[in-house]
């Protein structure tokens, strides 16, 4: 049985870390204004706007790409001529902060929109936290029988440095489909339901709440794919429909992955079975990525309780 863990204090909700994705932008602001529904007792919830330059333009970012900026070389010395969101990410490292310290926020949920048809989607950084496995078992089950799909990022040589990372507890929230610039009522509604799910599951571990042992199953990420390129670098082939919007479906081997312009099927060659998603996503055009190839992994959490619950008894 594992030692009890310390209560989470301080939560923030980030929002328009991507300034064209909506649904963490109106939420975040309405929670600014009115945060009756993300208070929890003896928990300091902080609604934040990430981004707000790239927000007021509607645009994924000014300079960079925020949400791969929170590496040690970033979040370095201050220095002159950097771009905006270097200099957002040494700002928010300093609010939130600094990654990696016990000053650190305990738990940020990062609030993404994508255009790929990922649905309610929960991404963890890291397969030995308990804290989020018990979280995001506790969220899956609340939101049952509608799925909530888990992609676990950690990988040995694809490293993200995303803007929650600056937490002790990293969470993602992609939910889609949603064009950029666009706010859809279902996917604002899956967002907030998932946010609100992982607050009851603070406030309960809080109060000194036991929970038992407990396995999710998880989409780990394998390598990312790119689009069928010509010499100069042009892509020459689309999403086969067949793969399109099949996002967290199997792919085996022969099934079609592009098609040409000259209409020739490109079929997936492997010898195991993959689970793309991400698949197609419009901002991943400039990072050369297609979709992402992943494996289905269980990960177990121990035993978890909140030491509040040893200092009300002593």
């Amino acid at each position: 049985m594992s030692s009890p863990c310390a209560p989470v204090r301080r939560v923030g909700l980030f929002g328009g870390t991507h300034g064209n994705e909506l649904s963490g932008v109106l939420l975040v602001r309405h929670w600014q204004q009115d945060g009756a529904e993300i208070q929890r007792p003896g928990v300091e919830v902080k609604p934040f706007l990430t981004n707000p330059r790239a927000v007021e333009r509607c645009t994924r970012y000014i300079d960079c790409d925020l949400n791969r900026v929170f590496d040690p070389e970033s979040l370095g010395p201050v220095v002159e001529d950097i771009p905006y969101e270097v200099r957002r990410a040494q700002e928010i490292n300093h609010i939130f902060g600094p990654k990696g310290s016990d000053d650190a926020y305990d738990l940020i949920f990062d609030l993404h929109n994508t255009t790929s048809n990922m649905g309610g989607t929960i991404i963890l950084e890291n397969s030995r936290d308990d804290f989020t496995i018990q979280m995001v078992h506790y969220i899956k089950n609340a939101l049952a029988p509608e799925p909530c799909p888990v992609l676990l990022i950690e990988h040995p040589s694809l490293k993200y440095a995303t803007t929650r990372s600056v937490a002790k507890h990293p969470v993602g929230v992609e939910v889609g489909p949603q064009p950029q610039g666009v706010a859809r009522g279902d996917v604002l509604d899956k967002m907030r339901k998932i946010v609100k799910h992982g607050l009851d599951f603070v406030q309960l571990f809080n109060e000194g709440k036991e929970f038992p042992p407990c396995t999710i199953e998880v989409f780990k990420i394998m390598e990312k794919v790119d689009y069928p390129r010509n010499k100069n670098g042009e892509i020459t082939a689309i999403i086969h429909p067949k793969l399109q919007d099949q996002d967290w479906q199997p792919l085996k081997n022969g099934d079609p992955l592009f098609l040409t312009l000259d209409g020739e099927i490109i079929s997936y060659q492997g010898n195991c079975t993959v689970y793309p998603t991400f698949i197609n996503e419009a901002a991943y055009y400039e990072k050369n990525q297609a979709f992402v190839k992943t494996e289905k992994i269980k990960l177990t959490a121990k035993y978890l309780r909140s030491s509040v619950s040893d200092q009300s008894t002593s």
